[in-house]
Formats: structure tokens, sequence, C-alpha cells
């Protein structure tokens, strides 16, 4: 482990200065430069001070993170599919832990989604194929390939694709809701 490298990465992430870190642990930016470029080595009382500032402690900074998955391909995807042929797909693995859930939404000509009630959160969704009605409330909008959708969804909401063609839909919600 290069103990510089991870110091200076957890200064940039906390939005200090050398100097200023430096000034919170009354070293010298001369000292924090060097240390940061892996050419001197902190004694354990200062590795502790400087840890200190920067909000961590030794357990913590020596503890190996695992790496955050970035890519996904298709073995790494879970499939709902209904009765009806409706299915659900989640592109992302455990994004209820996230911000926000991408699913992609297969509906069989004639088919309708279950109505999904009010909840917090914001809902997008792209038309890839097909088309489908959005029904928000009283409300129905017809989208078609290539239309898109947004909503804060504080009325009862599904797809229908009264089409003749299956229908695909990428469908982006925050927080998770799928």
């Amino acid at each position: 482990m290069e103990i510089g490298v991870k110091i200076k990465q957890l200064r940039l992430q906390r939005g200090l200065t050398q100097e200023e870190l430096a000034a919170r642990t009354e070293l010298t930016k001369g000292f924090i430069s060097q240390l940061e470029r892996d050419l001197t080595s902190p004694s354990i009382a200062t590795l502790m001070d400087i840890l200190a500032a920067l909000g961590t402690d030794v357990a913590g900074f020596f503890r190996e993170t695992q790496e955050e998955q970035v890519a996904y391909s298709t073995e790494d995807m879970f499939v709902k599919e209904e009765a009806d042929g409706y299915t659900i797909q989640w592109l992302v693995t455990n994004a209820q832990k996230n911000a926000l859930e991408p699913i992609l939404v297969t509906i069989p000509a004639g088919v309708s989604g279950a109505e999904d009630d009010p909840h917090e959160g914001e809902e997008f969704g792209y038309v890839l194929s097909g088309s489908v009605t959005l029904v928000l409330g009283e409300q129905r909008y017809r989208l078609k390939k290539g239309g898109s959708f947004y909503f804060h969804p504080t009325r009862v909401h599904y797809l229908i694709n009264q089409g003749k063609a299956e229908a695909r839909v990428l469908w982006v919600s925050t927080p998770p809701s799928f």
C-alpha cells in the first residue's frame, strides 16, 4: 500500500490543501508534500495525527475496501416475469442501496403493468421500442419509440401496451421502488 497516495486521496476528498492539512497537524507543507509522494514515511504518532485530521483512524485507513462495481453484464442482471409476459429486468445489481434504480420493462401487446401507488421520488422512462400509454392518475400520455416521460409519482401510475407489438421501456426511478 502506498500510504502517501492514500493520504493524498483522503485529503482531496475532504477538500483540503496541503497547507490546510499541515496546519491542522502542526506539520510543514513540505513534509505533507513529500509524504504524499511517498518520499518519506511518517512515525506512528504523526500518521495518527494526520488520520485524525482527515476524519479517520488507523483501522479505517488500512481496511481494504471492496472495488465498486461500475460495469454490468447480462449475467449480473435479474429478471422477474409475470404470468402475462410482463417482465422487469434490473439492469444494476443491488440497486436498492443506490439512489436510483434503472430497469428494463418489457410489455407484451395488450398487457397492462401493475398499478404503482404514490411515493416519494422521481420517475423517468424512455420508450426503446413499440408504444405505451403512461397512466398517471386520471391522465393518459401516449408514447411511441423515442418518446420519454418524467414525473413525480404523487399519483397512481402504470404503463399499458395497447399496441400490436411488444414494447420495451427503460425506466429509472429514484429512490428505488421496483
